[in-house]
């Protein structure tokens, strides 16, 4: 009998700790265009490397800029040279998240041909996504030397 009261009251207790109502927090901040299109960037990740690709099958670095401000109804040219020629220049120290970051990664080409999108600048370090040959699109720093190296200007286009 004290084991079937005992059952009872914990199956009691074990029941009404799992009837809790789940808090969830939200955010009256309205959703900035910039967050939109970095987000819609940010669904592209892990896509693989494709030369004038533009969907999920492949994707190179001005696809996933096009792309990303397209769905947000912003149109961009689609190539990284022409898109550079868009949006206002900025200062590296006063670039913000959705701006553009342009560079010139050729050797034996001096134009610009290649562009990432910024996805967050926190303590001076500026982080992008963009498609790369080898390892398709991925988010990179701008401390990295490569790219470092590489850069040429930033744009805002919103």
């Amino acid at each position: 009998m004290k084991k079937g009261v005992f059952l009872v009251v914990l199956f009691s207790m074990l029941m009404s700790c799992s009837s809790s109502k789940k808090v969830v927090k939200t955010s009256n901040k309205p959703i900035s265009k910039a967050d939109k299109i970095v987000a819609n960037a940010l669904k592209y990740q892990g896509v693989r490397y494709k030369f004038g690709g533009t969907t999920k099958r492949g994707m190179d670095c001005s696809g996933i800029v096009y792309v990303a401000f397209g769905e947000e109804n912003v149109q961009l040219p689609r190539i990284s040279r022409d898109i550079a020629k868009s949006g206002k220049k900025v200062p590296l120290k006063k670039v913000k998240k959705g701006d553009l970051l342009f560079f010139k990664t050729s050797k034996t080409k001096r134009r610009i041909n290649h562009v990432g999108l910024i996805v967050s600048v926190k303590k001076g370090v500026i982080r992008f996504i963009h498609s790369t040959t080898s390892r398709g699109v991925i988010v990179s720093s701008l401390s990295e030397k490569y790219w470092k190296n590489a850069f040429v200007k930033a744009t805002n286009i919103l």
